[in-house]
């Protein structure tokens, strides 16, 4: 490898990211800026920012490294990348959201619940539960980068795992939103060519499209035996019915996250950075050709990695990097690619590491100092907001106590929780990681922020129970039912001296949104009907400019 080459798309690469970082530092002057960008964001940025944030090096090296060893089943996933993350939450999520946030002077995703709602519990609740839940999601994504670092560059993983954090730190720091946005769109536009070269290097490779995918098909027997006994029957075909590998590949990776993306703060908050819904439209079709080639490119070359793999060494892809699925896409790439597409991809990645934990830890952040810090030392005697809190949005200028300064803050204490849970976290651990957080928002909020969106007579204490109940019912199926946490945690194990308190299918194989989304659900319905209707003047205010439904 040309160190010096390599050095110098370094330093080209970094000078670029600098200068749009301090663009967007210059143009930051108040709360709204650091927060929602200003809300003039241009739909280009916007889409690419989503985009990248979406999808990380826990897509590109997590989800491919579990293509490379249980096949193309998950493509499914691409499928509902755009049907729901893009598509659905656009069209339907981003607009009321954008008119919500709006209406109600709301600048992160927990403060949109708390003021929809009239509740300040809901918003430091909620900024609590991401604050403490989100690190483990930023981890696995430094992970990610980091892994493709040793693999590719010889540097030791803990060295770079420090080098990203503090890069990614700064800007985010300094930049707010507008420097995460900003340089998600470079990223982003980094990211969208290197992955389009892996594609088609890797059908030219291996011969073409139909040569490649034929010959992964006939490679079936050679199928990992700790798959097929989970369920497995190929790379190229989908895993049998009922099976754990089934109800692992379809409710935790492919539903967890497909589903997942809509209750995701850090995308959600996108939608209050554009001046109208032409933005929006603008930015669906973008964002939607980006998410359709960053994940359909990593899963197919994760999966057709293994003929690679067999046809240059002999062993499929799981083999030939010693059991590790975090090691099959740098593995690929270091060892397949010419070396200038190295430093290609290897920035790539690092723009998708970059764009996705910019986004991470400033969402870390205003939750620690917005939605936490600020809101309880704020509270006074109720927990309701005062007609000031829905009508001003303080400057950064004119705050006396600086809100900017908690927020600060938040990022570095998020950093460093991220940096702590990348020296301890188990290898393979990329993918299930973001499935598992995914997952926990999706419970913990999904139900209660549509309530908030299409449903008027939703209340207070049915979006409190709502959140509640969604958070409760997840941490207690990961802690003593779902098998992979539960035996990795060892609670169960310590308090009633068996790994899992269900021991049968599909229970213990089934993701917890399954049960916790629905059980959030009834609670957000029944215990609103239960409870007396919210103001209806305040609701005509908060629903301002939104197209009303039928029932309304």
């Amino acid at each position: 490898m040309n160190y010096l080459v390599l050095s110098l798309v370094f330093i080209v690469y970094f000078v670029m990211v600098a200068y749009v970082g301090y663009l967007a530092w210059k143009s930051t002057n108040s709360s709204e800026d650091f927060m929602v960008a200003g809300r003039k964001t241009h739909p280009y940025i916007m889409a690419l920012s989503y985009g990248a944030t979406f999808i990380s090096t826990a897509a590109i090296v997590g989800f491919g490294g579990v293509a490379g060893k249980y096949g193309m089943g998950i493509l499914w996933l691409a499928f509902l990348n755009i049907l729901i993350g893009m598509f659905i939450a656009f069209v339907f999520f981003g607009k009321r959201t954008r008119r919500m946030g709006l209406n109600l002077n709301t600048l992160t995703f927990p403060e949109f619940l708390g003021r929809r709602f009239n509740s300040k519990f809901i918003q430091y609740f909620s900024g609590l539960l991401i604050f403490l839940a989100m690190p483990l999601y930023a981890s696995v994504v430094l992970i990610g980068a980091a892994r493709f670092m040793e693999s590719s560059l010889l540097i030791d993983f803990n060295i770079a795992l420090f080098i990203l954090a503090i890069v990614i730190c700064a800007y985010v720091f300094f930049g707010g939103l507008k420097g995460v946005m900003y340089t998600d769109a470079l990223q982003g536009t980094i990211m969208f060519c290197g992955m389009l070269i892996l594609l088609g290097f890797i059908y030219w490779v291996l011969g073409g499209v139909t040569e490649a995918n034929t010959a992964l098909t006939q490679m079936a027997h050679l199928y990992p035996a700790d798959a097929i006994a989970e369920g497995g029957t190929g790379w190229t075909s989908y895993p049998a019915f009922g099976t754990p590998f089934w109800w692992n590949l379809s409710t935790t990776m492919i539903l967890g996250v497909g589903i997942g993306a809509l209750a995701q703060p850090q995308l959600a908050v996108r939608f209050m950075t554009v001046e109208s819904d032409k933005e929006l439209n603008r930015s669906l079709l973008i964002g939607a050709i980006f998410i359709a080639v960053m994940t359909g490119t990593a899963y197919i070359v994760g999966s057709l990695s293994n003929v690679y793999f067999y046809q240059n060494f002999g062993q499929i892809a799981i083999d030939y990097v010693g059991g590790n699925m975090d090691s099959i896409i740098p593995t690929f790439i270091s060892t397949a690619l010419p070396e200038w597409f190295v430093y290609i991809f290897l920035l790539s990645l690092l723009a998708a590491a970059m764009s996705t934990l910019s986004s991470q830890y400033h969402t870390q952040g205003t939750a620690l100092g917005h939605d936490i810090i600020k809101v309880i030392r704020n509270r006074g005697k109720s927990d309701e907001y005062t007609q000031e809190d829905y009508e001003n949005i303080t400057s950064a200028e004119e705050d006396s106590d600086n809100p900017l300064s908690t927020t600060q803050i938040g990022i570095l204490v998020a950093v460093v929780l991220s940096l702590v849970l990348g020296y301890v976290l188990p290898s393979s651990i990329v993918a299930l990681g973001t499935s598992l957080f995914m997952g926990l928002c999706a419970a913990a909020f999904l139900p209660v922020y549509a309530a908030a969106l299409f449903w008027k007579r939703s209340t207070k204490p049915g979006a409190i129970a709502g959140i509640l109940s969604g958070t409760l019912t997840s941490l207690f199926l990961l802690v003593f039912v779902y098998k992979k946490t539960a035996t990795g945690l060892g609670i169960c194990q310590f308090l009633f001296g068996q790994p899992m308190l269900i021991n049968t299918m599909p229970w213990y194989a089934m993701d917890v949104m399954i049960i916790a989304i629905p059980v959030s659900i009834i609670f957000t319905i029944v215990v609103s009907l239960l409870t007396q209707p919210m103001d209806e003047e305040f609701l005509d205010k908060a629903f301002e400019g939104i197209p009303k439904n039928k029932k309304d």
